[in-house]
């Protein structure tokens, strides 16, 4: 029984991974807490910036914007609540606007 505490106890003390990836990201330097943001388009535009802005990206700029943003998706998972997942898809929508291949 013991172990089942220490690993509860574990658990609750544990960091995400992918926590600090979208807070620390190598290819993207994202503004702070863009992706709790309500108006779709300030996401993308912001998304954008950063992409175009950052020499540490590895593929196109809408590639890496659009990768952040579904990596956020995708690791929210169904903790996310739908509302704020349909900013985040009309997000998408934006960024793709944005990069002229809506």
């Amino acid at each position: 029984m013991a172990g089942k505490n220490r690993q509860t106890a574990q658990a609750r003390g544990r960091r995400y991974w992918s926590q600090e990836v979208t807070k620390q990201s190598d290819a993207l330097d994202l503004e702070d807490g863009v992706f709790t943001w309500d108006d779709p388009s300030r996401i993308a535009r912001s998304l954008k910036r950063s992409a175009e802005a950052s020499t540490r990206r590895k593929g196109a700029p809408f590639q890496s914007a659009m990768s952040m943003l579904n990596f956020y998706i995708n690791r929210a998972g169904s903790g996310l609540p739908t509302g704020r997942l349909k900013v985040l898809e009309r997000a998408k929508d934006e960024l793709r606007k944005a990069f002229g291949r809506a």
